[in-house]
């Protein structure tokens, strides 16, 4: 697939801080990318660099083919930022005009109506934003990343601030996305969220990736259970292929079975010990 966004050797220093220290990075269309990590990591850094916000200071970052912060790189890109605030007085669908303005945007009334029923907003277009709940502000945010149809959309926390209706909205939205061919880097804190939507992970810490690859493949198997008539019997080495051996000696010894299990550490045991080793 093609890529969108693609990040070599990219480095950034505060002063004497380092927040980004080579990293190399790629995203490509159509693609789910989940950047975790610690606060401090990066990972603000890195968006902040993409969507031209910020100016690294060694290797480069590159919106299809277009150097980060240009004027073709900016108008491919989507964003919604962590700690957002929009005109209060405004309702949904005046926000929406204001950024689709903003943005060039010739969707008009038809690009609205999309945006705001992709995001469960579709009744809410005269509601007024200080009217709106935290949840329902992050949910218009979304939409607002998404006029003029960008082509990578860049996401801080998205779902922090949402319930599990509303987060279950922003799953499927990005499912959709999906189908769109549209890349989405995701950065969040919430690993459940992560797991079920990501197609990739990387894990950031101290300004370089530590970890990466989908969630399937960052965890580990962690052996096999067997529920028995005597009790729960744990085989830590264990692996699939090991199965029916065990289940037919503890047959074979007298045993009944009842379950088997075959255990794996989660994305968040591996995002953790990516932190810890690092």
């Amino acid at each position: 697939m093609p890529t969108v966004l693609a990040c070599e050797s990219l480095e950034k220093l505060y002063g004497a801080t380092l927040a980004l220290g080579g990293v190399d990075l790629k995203v490509e269309r159509g693609e789910l990318l989940g950047l975790l990590g610690p606060n401090g990591a990066g990972k603000s850094t890195l968006t902040k660099i993409a969507c031209g916000l910020v100016r690294a200071t060694g290797g480069r970052a590159e919106i299809e083919g277009a150097p980060a912060g240009s004027a073709p790189a900016r108008a491919t890109i989507g964003y919604l930022a962590e700690l957002f605030r929009f005109p209060e007085w405004l309702t949904a669908d005046e926000l929406i005009t204001l950024h689709q303005d903003l943005a060039g945007s010739d969707g008009g009334g038809a690009e609205r109506a999309e945006l705001l029923e992709l995001v469960g907003l579709e009744d809410a277009r005269a509601v007024k934003v200080a009217a709106m709940s935290k949840g329902m502000q992050q949910r218009l945010g979304i939409a607002q990343a998404l006029v003029g149809s960008p082509r990578l959309l860049m996401l801080d926390e998205p779902t922090s601030a949402l319930d599990p209706v509303g987060r279950r909205v922003v799953r499927d939205l990005l499912r959709e996305l999906r189908s769109r061919e549209v890349a989405v880097m995701l950065s969040s804190h919430l690993l459940s969220e992560v797991e079920l939507v990501c197609d990739r992970v990387a894990i950031l810490v101290g300004g370089r990736i530590v970890a990466s690859g989908t969630p399937a493949e960052l965890a580990r198997p962690r052996g096999v259970e067997v529920e028995t008539g005597e009790g729960l019997r744990s085989f830590p080495e264990a692996r699939r292929d090991d199965v029916p051996r065990i289940v037919a000696e503890l047959v074979s010894s007298g045993q009944q079975v009842y379950g088997v299990s075959l255990l794996a550490s989660t994305l968040e045991d591996a995002y953790l010990e990516a932190v810890g080793a690092a």
